[in-house]
């Protein structure tokens, strides 16, 4: 058999299992209308993080190759995003413009159906989920290498929304202009985020360039379109979306560099295998306090992933402190734990319980 016949035949077969897989897809998709169907009957909610994060992992851990857990969950993550689409139209908004890193993260999240809606600043996006107008909004809280997004912390606090889900995303900088000619560049524009994310790069690279601060990634990104003296940092899909050329990609200056994102809604997430809690609370100012506050942690064994401290507005030297641990707020445990912290605190919030990113 010759290599030609040899490719042909195993086309052949690939053809032949796509029309299984077609099939398959579709017998899935009739389950999620059912499914759908009796949701809507009994008033819940589309959109189940826990369920979601359930079968993401089960699915990942089916593969034995050559598809790695990565490949098998960004599969379904497409499959469960059509799927629920046919259950119900959802929209969700996110912060910032197309092609920004929160664009790719409510892709990543909520699949390429889902309508995705850009608002001009994190407020926005709050208010549109407030207001109903959208199902979900996505927004940053933290970068890996530039720390927390400080207004999103400022808004948990101050709306009833609550965080039902939260997603990863590793952040590639790319170095993007009209031409892709560095010699063209005169000033190199973006959010401050990415500019803190590649300043060495660009002290090595373009030392006499000024930069300026812009309002989004994606903004930047339109700028360089209309403008052949300026280069952007921005997004692989910014490229795509505004017609530009890659000067150099990858400009981050550490490597992994990981952006947290949050889902806010109106619903807590039910419990699932594995969970994660954030809460904010105040205490009075008195030597050793936060270990005290901290200790019910401790004594239940629960994991703290994060603690930050934000100052109170309209008390100078005075303190909000933010704490993600691991485990649901339904948990005995947990509950506790959190009933034991809320006696001695002035103020106290259950920011949500959801299923932890993967």
């Amino acid at each position: 058999m010759s290599r030609k016949e040899s490719v042909d035949a195993l086309r052949k077969k690939i053809d032949q299992i796509d029309e299984k897989v077609v099939a398959l897809l579709n017998d899935r998709a009739s389950l999620a209308l059912k499914i759908g169907h009796s949701k809507r009957l009994n008033h819940e909610v589309i959109y189940a993080p826990s369920r979601e994060q359930e079968v993401l992992r089960r699915v990942a851990q089916l593969t034995n190759g050559p598809l790695s857990q990565h490949a098998i969950r960004s599969v379904f993550r497409e499959v469960i995003g059509a799927c629920r689409s046919l259950e119900s139209p959802l929209k969700v908004a996110f912060f910032g413009a197309e092609a920004t890193y929160t664009h790719l993260a409510a892709r990543e999240k909520f699949g390429s159906l889902a309508t995705l809606l850009p608002t001009a600043s994190i407020s926005e996006v709050f208010q549109e989920v407030r207001q109903g107008r959208v199902s979900f909004g996505v927004v940053p809280i933290e970068n890996s290498t530039e720390g927390v997004v400080g207004q999103t912390l400022d808004l948990l606090v101050e709306s009833d929304l609550r965080i039902c889900a939260e997603v990863f995303l590793d952040v590639h900088h790319n170095l993007l202009s009209r031409s892709g000619r560095a010699e063209d560049i005169e000033k190199i524009v973006s959010h401050p985020q990415a500019l803190g994310q590649c300043r060495r790069w660009l002290a090595a690279h373009f030392p006499k360039v000024d930069v300026e601060e812009v309002g989004s990634t994606a903004h930047a990104a339109m700028m360089a379109a209309e403008d052949g003296k300026l280069a952007a940092i921005s997004s692989t899909l910014a490229k795509e979306v505004y017609d530009l050329q890659m000067v150099a990609e990858n400009i981050e200056d550490q490597s992994n560099n990981i952006t947290r994102f949050l889902i806010i809604g109106h619903d807590d997430s039910k419990r699932s295998r594995d969970d994660k809690t954030s809460l904010v609370f105040s205490v009075k100012d008195e030597p050793g306090i936060l270990h005290r506050m901290l200790e019910p942690f401790a004594k239940s064994r629960i994991n703290l992933t994060k603690i930050e401290s934000r100052p109170l507005k309209d008390k100078p030297w005075e303190y909000m402190f933010f704490i993600d641990f691991r485990g649901h707020k339904e948990e005995g445990g947990v509950k506790r734990a959190i009933k034991k912290l809320e006696r001695s605190c002035l103020f106290l919030k259950v920011l949500g319980s959801y299923p932890s990113g993967i």
